[in-house]
């Protein structure tokens, strides 16, 4: 499997240096970081934070160079079968909370409401208190 991984990563730094182009040229047109191209290439995909970025990025840049990775895919099947991962989840506090919700910026607004409305029912008895001359 290694070896069909470094030979995948020499095909396409042979592509990328037939198009005369850089790391760097490459890196800002594609938003991969220069380490993962050059982690392509030599065929390190242990240098990747898991096997789902590895292959999201070899596709990319695959792509980018204008290679057939489904021919590819299909030619070199065990350079594309990484080994399962196991993913360990912390649960704890704040880990069950909904991030980015539509209505995330607008939870104050009822609460607003609800103040405005008991300083006009306060107001209200304050008036009447006054009005009726109820505590004298």
């Amino acid at each position: 499997m290694e070896e069909e991984i470094k030979k995948i990563g020499k095909l396409f730094k042979a592509k990328r240096e037939e198009k005369n182009l850089t790391l760097k040229e490459v890196e800002n047109s594609t938003s991969i970081r220069m380490n993962y191209l050059e982690a392509i290439e030599e065929g390190r995909v242990d240098r990747f934070l898991s096997s789902i970025y590895a292959l999201g990025f070899i596709r990319q840049y695959g792509a980018f160079l204008g290679m057939d990775i489904e021919t590819m895919v299909r030619d070199h099947p065990a350079a594309f079968q990484f080994p399962a991962e196991k993913h360990d989840f912390a649960y704890g506090i704040g880990t069950l909370e909904i991030r980015g919700s539509v209505g995330g910026g607008v939870k104050w607004l009822p609460n607003l409401l609800w103040a405005f409305v008991l300083a006009i029912v306060v107001a209200f008895a304050w008036y009447l208190i006054k009005y009726f001359e109820i505590f004298k």
